[in-house]
């Protein structure tokens, strides 16, 4: 397994997600986030190039990702890539991001 350096930090969550996937919609948990990926779980299974839409309920914030691909798969966890999102979810992450690194 080789090691990679993310470019973005990750911050751990504990957050609802539903999210849908071809005709099948899902509820699970995100379990962390940074501004370009999410590592999530949820009942419907996902494999690695998938194309999902989800909506996330962070704290003070509730964020939507019109489409993210499934980079990575372990069990029922996944690493998701933001592919598209709207100009006010991505100030709303932004937002939750930076408060998140005034904690550090």
């Amino acid at each position: 397994m080789s090691f990679i350096i993310r470019p973005y930090r990750r911050f751990p969550v504990v957050c609802p997600v539903a999210y849908e996937h071809w005709f099948q919609e899902g509820q699970g948990t995100v379990w962390n986030v940074s501004s370009t990926g999410w590592r999530m779980s949820g009942n419907v299974p996902l494999q690695c190039g998938d194309v999902c839409s989800f909506r996330v309920i962070l704290p003070h914030y509730a964020v939507s990702v019109a489409a993210g691909i499934v980079r990575w798969v372990r069990g029922q966890d996944y690493g998701i890539e933001t592919l598209v999102m709207d100009g006010t979810a991505q100030a709303r992450l932004g937002k939750y991001l930076q408060g998140r690194m005034k904690e550090l």
